[in-house]
């Protein structure tokens, strides 16, 4: 059956993207070229391998499958339903379907010309944007300029434009000096300005080359050219040079590259032309003043909880940035622990001078605290609850008491500084604080041991949370004698990993029968997504017991574990992949929506989000299903009791 049905198509079109982004006269002019389709239960729409058609489509009632053809199997891809775009094959790569699409149910499409709407990509940045950044990154290569974004649709979000550019406008005013300028005045000049460089300038105060301090340790006071030898003959030359108009981005990467910490500024961004100023790797942190080495020197500064507060706020601020402009969550993981553990540190060092003053006898034993649960796992974007413990050497039973009275209330004031400094208290009180997760090195052997050999649902539980572990503070070397111990116990233990693998199976991919996002049914946060239970642990915790299975130790971060797992098993490494992918965009959505709600993200109304945020959602959690039931074949789990 097929039929034009322009009026029709277009009411249904508009409320869909990338539709939703043209103008009516554009909509109407496509939707008249629009063909009604319908389809049965198990009708090919199109087969891998096959020819590109004329057509791409939008599923206006029912289902579409898109499958892979691989050994004589069909494999799952994605299932298209209401208001999903498929069949973009010939728009995006002019080659044959790379895929099958086949109605899972009786269906009814939209088949619009490819022709029709290739004019209008081309001629529209914001459906070139969409398509960029849902379907191919070769489309994105035509389109440069064009940022994908992956979750922002809006044009602005935190009350910033996303397109901000911050440029230099201000530099130093630039210090210069002849060529055949003896050292000694050089460095007096400098002295004088107190500035860290000098540039050397012809007649036309063009560069001829850059002096710096450095230069003046490693050629001047070695003894390597006498003070009274001319600038010339320690300068750095050519002169690596920019113009008056460079956005501080690039000027990081000119540094970066050139493996610099100066830069020139000339009238026309060449040597040729007149110095107006010079630029330093410290002048940028000032500018930008949430540069994340400022941000870590700032926390070492601080002497309150309140100032390292206003620390973490400030780097609530560069979060916003980063994902504003899409940088990668493992480099946004990164700087964010970076920063938190720099916080926890502060807080101990602290806690420990506090001590010191209330004349608190210091035992002498090293210790070492660990970080728990997402901040163990390096994956605390935002300031949630704390989970920490602390480890400390064996002692002689009569030393005992005293020795963890101290480390209790040590801390005891380190976790207070961290509440008061925005990281909330554990409602479970896993914190190092607590006389149970704060013991001896062999207490804490004798601890793990009895969690692996005699697991119960508890014991399971709270290894989940103490398996993901991180030294931040102390002696690190204690932390790796408990890995090598728990590895070494799990090794005979195979009954204990399907336990730890059962667990990893509680919860369920989180979509209903009829693909809705699945919310929860009552309780404070009833109609709300839980982001966290259901899409972001069961992909932690099929990670974790994937990477013990494996004997893989000091990687706790859950992206980085399947990545990990990839390299070990090669015949899973796409399922791996695309569960660190998805995991990665979890991340992101979390952190999103606990910026916009000021809380921890965990859990939002699915009914707020746009059709493109709730695909993105949706697919990420693809790989769930795939990898439980992975997790059920190889620890047996259906023999499991």
């Amino acid at each position: 059956m097929e039929n034009t049905i322009p009026r029709r198509v277009y009411d249904f079109l508009k409320g869909y993207p990338p539709f939703d982004l043209l103008d009516g006269e554009q909509l109407m002019a496509l939707c008249g070229q629009a063909l009604v389709q319908y389809r049965r239960p198990g009708e090919a729409i199109f087969s891998q391998g096959a020819p590109p058609g004329g057509h791409l489509y939008v599923v206006r009632e029912g289902a579409v499958q898109l499958l892979r053809e691989q050994d004589g199997e069909a494999l799952l891809v994605e299932q298209c339903d209401e208001g999903d775009v498929f069949g973009l094959r010939p728009l995006l790569a002019g080659d044959n379907y790379a895929l099958t699409a086949k109605a899972s149910e009786e269906s009814l499409l939209y088949a619009l010309p490819i022709q029709g709407f290739k004019a209008i990509a081309e001629s529209n940045p914001q459906v070139a944007l969409y398509l960029a950044s849902n379907f191919a990154l070769g489309l994105a290569q035509r389109f440069q300029g064009h940022k994908p974004r992956v979750f922002l649709e809006q044009d602005e979000i935190f009350g910033t434009p996303l397109l901000e550019v911050l440029t230099v406008e201000k530099s130093k005013e630039p210090v210069a000096c002849p060529p055949d300028t003896p050292i000694q005045a050089a460095a007096a000049i400098m002295s004088r300005r107190e500035v860290g460089s000098i540039i050397i300038v012809d007649e036309g105060f063009a560069p001829l080359g850059i002096v710096t301090d450095k230069d003046f340790r490693r050629k001047v006071a070695t003894g390597q050219v006498p003070l009274s030898e001319p600038v010339s003959a320690i300068m750095s030359s050519p002169v690596i040079t920019v113009g008056p108009d460079i956005a501080m981005g690039d000027v990081q990467i000119e540094m970066v590259k050139h493996h610099i910490s100066h830069l020139c500024i000339t009238a026309d961004g060449t040597d040729q032309s007149r110095v107006t100023g010079v630029l330093s790797e410290h002048d940028l942190m000032v500018m930008q003043g949430n540069n994340p080495a400022l941000l870590v020197r700032e926390v070492r500064r601080q002497q309150s909880a309140e100032g390292l507060r206003q620390v973490r706020e400030r780097a609530e601020g560069l979060l916003q940035k980063y994902l504003r402009q899409e940088v990668s969550i493992a480099f946004i993981s990164t700087v964010m622990t970076e920063i938190n553990d720099e916080i926890i540190r502060r807080a101990i060092t602290l806690a420990e001078d506090a001590l010191q003053q209330e004349r608190h006898e210091k035992p002498p034993v090293q210790f070492c605290w660990l970080a728990l649960g997402s901040e163990g796992r390096g994956e605390q974007l935002l300031r949630t609850d704390q989970d920490s413990a602390l480890i400390f050497e064996n002692v002689p039973p009569e030393r005992y008491e005293k020795t963890k009275a101290y480390f209790l209330t040590l801390a005891a004031k380190a976790t207070y500084l961290l509440n008061q400094a925005g990281f909330e208290y554990c409602p479970a009180e896993m914190m190092a604080s607590n006389p149970l997760w704060c013991l001896s090195v062999d207490e804490w052997k004798g601890q793990f041991s009895k969690w692996i050999m005699a697991p119960s649902p508890k014991a399971v539980m709270l290894c989940t949370i103490f398996f993901d572990y991180r030294p931040v503070y102390g002696k690190a070397s204690l932390a790796e004698q408990l890995t090598e111990h728990i590895f070494g116990v799990i090794k005979g233990q195979e009954a204990f990993l399907s336990f730890l693998a059962k667990d990893a199976l509680q919860n369920p991919p989180p979509l209903t029968f009829f693909r809705n996002i699945m919310v929860e049914s009552s309780g404070e946060h009833k109609d709300a997504f839980d982001i966290k239970s259901r899409a972001m642990m069961p992909l932690a915790d099929a990670a974790r017991v994937l990477v013990l299975h494996a004997q893989v130790g000091k990687i706790n971060n859950t992206f980085r574990r399947f990545e990990k797992l990839a390299e070990l098993e090669p015949q899973n490494r796409e399922l791996y992949e695309q569960a660190a992918d998805a995991y990665e965009i979890l991340m992101r959505y979390r952190a999103l929506q606990g910026l916009k709600g000021h809380n921890s993200g965990r859990f939002f109304d699915p009914g707020q989000l746009s059709k493109m945020e709730r695909l993105n959602l949706r697919n990420s959690f693809q790989p769930i299903k795939a990898l439980q039931s992975l997790l059920s074949t190889r620890f047996q789990l259906s023999f499991f009791g």
